[in-house]
C-alpha cells in the first residue's frame, strides 16, 4: 500500500519588509554605471521606452551624445558633418531627429489641410541615405538640394544621388538564376531615405520598410528595386487622390559575379505617372514632415498600399482614355457628316 509523504515548507525568517528595505533603488546606482553598461547597450526604441520609467532615468537617456550613437548606427548617412551639425540644431538635438525619422512614414488617408499652404522659405534639403543588405551597410551618402532657385521649383523634382555611368560595389551576388536573385534582393535590401528641412527642424523617413518590386530591365538587364511611400493628395471632385514618393535602387551586374549599385533616386509622381515640378512636389514633402508619425505597419502593408495606387492609378487611365476614345470617334463622326453633307450640297 503506498503511502503519502507530507512536505513541510521552511519559511523564510526574512520578512517581505526586510528584503524590501534591502533591496537597491536605481537611483542607488551610480549614474555612470548606467551610461556605460546599460544605456550604451540600448537601441532607439528600447532607449526611449526607459526613458519614460522614472525621471531619472529620463534625464540620463536624454543626453544627446546617447541619441548621436543610436543615430550612427542606426543611419550611419548622419555622421556627415552637414547633417550632424544640422540634427544639432534640433529642439532636443538627435533625439528629435531620432523621432522624427524612425517610424516608417505612414500618412493619414487624406490631407490635413484641404486648403493647401504654399511652401514656406526653405532654402535647402538635406537627404540622408543609407542602403543596407542582409544588415550590411551597402551605400551612404548626404546630399544637399537647393529649393529657391526658379530652375529646380519649375523642374521636375527628382534627387540623384550617383553621376551618370557611376557605381558602387556591393557584397550582393548574382548567384542562380534571375528569379533567385530577385527574390534576394526583396528579402535583403533596405533603403532608409531621410528628408531633412533645415529650416524648420524637421525630417520624415520616406522610404518604405521593404521594396514594393523587384524587376528586372527587359532591355539593359539591370535590377529595379523599388521603395515607395503613398501621400495624401488632393480632392479631385469627391475622390481625394493621391501622389507616390518614388525611390530606386538600380542594381546592375553580371550572372556569377557581384552587383553593383549604379542608380539611387527619388521623384515624386502624381496619379498619371507624371513627375511634379519642384515647386509643386515640394508642398507634398512638407505636409509629409508636418504629418503625425503612427507606428510601423506589418510587413507587406506598404506593398498593399502600393498596389492599390497602381490599381486606383490604372483605372484613372483606363477611364481616361475610354473618354478620349469616345470623343475620337464624336470628332470621326462629325468629320464624316460634315464631309457627307459637303458633297451632297456640292452635287
Amino acid at each position: 500500500m503506498s503511502s503519502c509523504s507530507s512536505t513541510t515548507t521552511t519559511t523564510n525568517p526574512t520578512s517581505t519588509s526586510d528584503m524590501a528595505s534591502n533591496a537597491t533603488a536605481i537611483t542607488d546606482v551610480h549614474p555612470d554605471i548606467i551610461r556605460t553598461h546599460i544605456l550604451t547597450k540600448l537601441d532607439g526604441p528600447s532607449l526611449a521606452s526607459t526613458s519614460s520609467a522614472s525621471s531619472h532615468l529620463q534625464s540620463l537617456s536624454s543626453e544627446d551624445e546617447l541619441w548621436r550613437e543610436v543615430c550612427n548606427s542606426t543611419w550611419p548617412s548622419t555622421t556627415d558633418p552637414l547633417v550632424s551639425a544640422t540634427i544639432s540644431s534640433f529642439s532636443s538635438g538627435h533625439r528629435s531627429f531620432f523621432c522624427d525619422a524612425f517610424p516608417t512614414f505612414r500618412p493619414f488617408s487624406r490631407p490635413s489641410h484641404p486648403n493647401r499652404r504654399p511652401w514656406p522659405s526653405v532654402f535647402d534639403l538635406i537627404s540622408a541615405v543609407d542602403v543596407h543588405y542582409k544588415n550590411k551597410l551597402v551605400f551612404s551618402q548626404a546630399h544637399l538640394t537647393e529649393t529657391v532657385s526658379l530652375w529646380f521649383q519649375c523642374s521636375l523634382l527628382r534627387v540623384d544621388l550617383l553621376d551618370y555611368k557611376e557605381t558602387v560595389p556591393t557584397p550582393v551576388k548574382f548567384a542562380g538564376d534571375e528569379e533567385t536573385c530577385r527574390a534576394d534582393l526583396e528579402e535583403h535590401m533596405s533603403l532608409s531615405w531621410i528628408l531633412i528641412d533645415p529650416t524648420h527642424k524637421r525630417a520624415v523617413n520616406l522610404s518604405s520598410l521593404r521594396p514594393v518590386s523587384v524587376k528586372r530591365h527587359w532591355l539593359t538587364g539591370d535590377f529595379l528595386v523599388r521603395y515607395a511611400t503613398i501621400l495624401a493628395g488632393d480632392l479631385n471632385g469627391d475622390r481625394w487622390e493621391s501622389v507616390q514618393c518614388s525611390l530606386m535602387v538600380t542594381c546592375v551586374g553580371e550572372q556569377g559575379g557581384e552587383l553593383q549599385v549604379k542608380e539611387v533616386s527619388m521623384q515624386v509622381e502624381d496619379m498619371d505617372g507624371m513627375i511634379l515640378s519642384g515647386n509643386d512636389g515640394l508642398v507634398f514633402l512638407q505636409e509629409a514632415m508636418e504629418s503625425e508619425r503612427r507606428k510601423r505597419g506589418k510587413r507587406g502593408e506598404e506593398r498593399e498600399r502600393y498596389e492599390e495606387y497602381l490599381e486606383i492609378r490604372r483605372e484613372r487611365t483606363e477611364k481616361n482614355q475610354g473618354r478620349e476614345w469616345r470623343l475620337d470617334k464624336v470628332f470621326i463622326a462629325t468629320g464624316i457628316i460634315i464631309f457627307l453633307a459637303f458633297w451632297a450640297f456640292v452635287l
